[in-house]
């Protein structure tokens, strides 16, 4: 059974340029399976109608800064965004080996990982501000895997987006249960992820008759999009993925 219960209420207001409204921000803990989590809701106070709702999945450091900041944006464009939580509340690693502990659990146990996802896309669509009919999910390297997966295990998603992430599975059949528009923005010289693994993907994509797109970035590596990872930072390839995440959405969401 999952609870949810609002926990805190940032204090902090963000003006949003484009429409003079306040974009309003607050933590929202959660129970799935008897662990707690601590995820980032974000939506602009100036539509008093539902919205469509947007849940952005970390890296493998965990919720932190990056994924709020892109929740925000979110919100900054007129969704309601909410960033998830995969590993529990104060569990945010803070060194390579502790992330990769983290994201190995999930990554060992597709299930689990797929349940944890589910669990905090309810919480997304629970919002009275949502429209719960028109879902997306995007994440960033370890999240962007996580939205492939949430989307394998048939959650009611028009769109999920992946931002240079894991594009591996263990049953390629789940494929079949996709119900969402996928969108790859992938590194094209990223070396975490290597030619075989792209073309299982798109043959897995293309049996299961997925509507997909896959674009790569000439001279973005892995972690592109974030400038917070330092010469893998490719401005250019960020900028340009998040116009094509924006033009996607119009699609998905019309």
């Amino acid at each position: 059974m999952l609870r949810t219960a609002i926990t805190t209420v940032l204090g902090a207001l963000i003006m949003a340029s484009a429409s003079n409204a306040t974009i309003r921000t607050k933590t929202i803990e959660y129970i799935h399976d008897g662990v707690t989590f601590e995820g980032f809701l974000a939506w602009d106070d100036a539509h008093k109608t539902p919205r469509p709702g947007v849940m952005v999945i970390h890296e493998w450091k965990g919720l932190e800064s990056y994924a709020k900041s892109r929740t925000e944006q979110l919100a900054g464009l007129g969704y309601v965004a909410f960033a998830a939580d995969l590993y529990g509340k104060g569990i945010r690693p803070q060194t390579p080996e502790e992330a990769g502990a983290q994201a190995g659990k999930l990554r060992a146990d597709r299930p689990l990982m797929r349940a944890r996802a589910l669990a905090s896309l309810e919480v997304l669509a629970g919002q009275s501000i949502v429209d719960r009919n028109k879902l997306a999910c995007i994440g960033f390297c370890f999240g962007g895997g996580a939205t492939l997966e949430l989307a394998r295990n048939g959650a009611p998603l028009k769109g999920a987006v992946s931002f240079h992430g894991n594009l591996d599975t263990p049953n390629l059949i789940d494929a079949n249960n996709i119900k969402a528009k996928v969108l790859v923005l992938h590194g094209a010289i990223d070396p975490v992820i290597s030619p075989e693994s792209i073309a299982t993907f798109q043959k897995e994509m293309t049996d299961a008759k997925v509507d997909w797109q896959f674009v790569s970035y000439g001279g973005a590596v892995h972690a592109f999009t974030n400038p917070a990872a330092g010469e893998r930072y490719h401005p250019d390839a960020a900028r340009r993925s998040w116009e094509a995440m924006k033009d996607f959405f119009d699609e998905i969401f019309e």
